[in-house]
């Protein structure tokens, strides 16, 4: 099994798509509404101009490098979720200040939950609570935790800023590599 794994280790691409970046995620929704409200007023992100072709309702958002699209579907094709379950699935943002974070969802009557994580002495907080849908939102520092790739030994960290500029190393290691080729 572990030859198994090692082989398939061997293809793995740094990027076979050529992928740039995150583009939107599609949430459906009861109430496109209310959940335009959520994601403005709780999130902070902004409304942005949708194509008029779509034939059913729906909203964009964008904020943070991400757009939001909000697709209505009718109330009673809605499973209720009220149990907040940090394994559900999520969409987690990085914040500054996790206890102002925590004050605000407070002061706004958002039921949520935090806990911690700890690896190797470093510790990470998150916040779980949902959307008006159920939708699972994480808030997190999770640039606190360096991403560790299993193949090779390069760490790396959560923050864009971080990301960008081991992208721009290993886009002046790759070039490096050519001139002394």
């Amino acid at each position: 099994m572990e030859n198994e794994m090692d082989n398939k280790a061997d293809v793995v691409k740094e990027n076979p798509l050529h992928l740039t970046s995150l583009n939107h995620i599609s949430l459906v929704c009861k109430s496109v509404e209310e959940s335009m409200c959520f994601y403005q007023n709780v999130l902070g992100f902004v409304p942005v101009r949708r194509p008029g072709s779509f034939d059913f309702n729906g909203a964009w958002l964008y904020g943070y490098g991400i757009g939001i699209h909000l697709l209505q579907v009718k109330e009673e094709e809605w499973p209720k979720k009220d149990e907040i379950n940090p394994k559900d699935t999520h969409i987690s943002f990085q914040c500054v200040n996790m206890g102002v974070v925590e004050n605000k969802l407070k002061d706004m009557d958002i039921k949520h939950i935090r806990q911690r994580v700890e690896e190797g002495g470093i510790s990470m907080d998150q916040i779980f609570f949902h959307d008006p849908d159920g939708f699972m939102i994480e808030i997190c520092n999770c640039d606190k935790l360096p991403i560790v790739p299993l193949i090779g030994d390069v760490a790396r960290s959560c923050s864009r800023i971080n990301h960008e500029m081991q992208m721009l190393q290993q886009h002046e290691q790759q070039l490096l590599h050519l001139v002394h080729q």
